[in-house]
């Protein structure tokens, strides 16, 4: 069977029985000692909550997460949320999936980013950075760079989210070089093409949820993509020492700080210009995501959020400006008229970056 109903579709009391990706789940019991299965259920339009309230140790062992399953329920509403409460549950077979309705995308067309990137390597005039660049995004680098997400969850976190927001960074830095002449445009530009270069090594995103490769937390995107970029520098003849120096401190120092993970600090004025765009665009991406909850038109305040300290106040953006969906940090919706045994497990913490 194909995928037929999308999440941002649903409405209360409809009848569903179509294809879902388990993001999350968990086995608990009501206070009479009774167990069901709380599931969070996504496809590439949204997440939403569900219970089975019967046969749940039989559905445990179907719904592992990442797997696709079929799913037959009818939608309810609990705290003025949209709810699917399960009645039969099983595992899709592996050629009925088509992982594209699962995997949330960027709006933007694979195609038109790469013609954009190839044409922003076309403005550089150094023949070295141009050389350098030129041989990094080709083939089978290109190919991963534009399917990558930018985060596993905080901004961009969705197919070609790498390459979307490296353009948006890197059409920035081309506009902050008209402003202020001084900079040197090759090497903040050639520094926002490849900032986070090392992220399509960092994540596992083959399927949903996202997550990172033992490389992404053993040694972290900042240092795989100076190694990437020294390893094909090495390979271009004479490209001058000092410039490849200049190039790796953007990369390595554009998370600004040592407590949000850069090795060491900005110390030219490409590199800070840089880590504050990287800084900006990540921030707008991520209050955009909370905006496309509020009503069009409407100002709401914000839960506090913790990744920026603060609460916000939001403006609703109109239907058609909305972004991708992306792997929310929900916490669990409680069971209507149940109270589960033991704490909820906290959220993982995550860097904005």
């Amino acid at each position: 069977m194909g995928k037929n109903v999308f999440i941002d579709s649903l409405t209360e009391g409809q009848r569903v029985s179509d294809l879902f990706l388990v993001s999350r789940k968990n086995l608990a019991e009501t206070k009479n000692g009774k167990p069901y299965l709380a599931l969070a259920l996504m496809d590439k339009t949204g997440e939403i909550e569900a219970r089975a309230w019967d046969n749940a140790a039989r559905f445990d062992t179907l719904a592992e997460v990442g797997a696709v399953v079929v799913i037959q329920g009818q939608v309810t509403s609990y705290r003025d949320q949209l709810q699917l409460n399960i009645s039969s549950l099983d595992r899709a077979a592996p050629d009925s999936i088509p992982l594209e309705a699962f995997m949330p995308a960027s709006r933007r067309s694979t195609h038109e980013m790469q013609t954009e990137l190839a044409d922003l390597i076309g403005t550089l005039s150094d023949d070295n950075l141009k050389t350098l660049l030129e041989k990094i995004f080709r083939g089978e680098t290109l190919k991963r760079f534009s399917t990558a997400p930018a985060a596993k969850k905080m901004h961009h976190a969705y197919l070609g989210g790498l390459l979307e927001h490296t353009l948006s960074v890197a059409g920035l830095a081309a506009r902050l070089c008209d402003h202020y002449p001084e900079l040197d445009h090759d090497l903040l530009l050639a520094g926002a093409l490849l900032h986070d270069i090392g992220k399509m090594e960092e994540f596992s995103f083959a399927s949903v949820p996202f997550d990172y490769t033992d490389s992404g937390r053993l040694i972290g995107h900042l240092v795989l993509g100076c190694d990437l970029v020294r390893n094909h520098a090495a390979d271009i003849p004479g490209f001058p020492a000092r410039l490849l120096d200049r190039l790796v401190h953007l990369i390595l120092s554009h998370h600004g700080r040592h407590e949000f993970g850069a090795p060491c600090l900005p110390m030219t004025l490409e590199a800070l210009l840089l880590h504050h765009l990287d800084d900006m665009d990540a921030k707008v991406n991520y209050i955009d995501r909370l905006s496309e909850q509020i009503e069009p038109g409407t100002y709401q305040w914000s839960d506090y959020q913790r990744p920026l300290e603060r609460f916000l106040l939001l403006r609703g953006r109109p239907e058609g400006t909305r972004a991708p969906q992306q792997n929310s940090e929900k916490r669990e919706t409680p069971a209507p008229e149940e109270e589960q045994k033991g704490p909820e497990p906290l959220p993982g913490q995550q860097t904005l970056f």
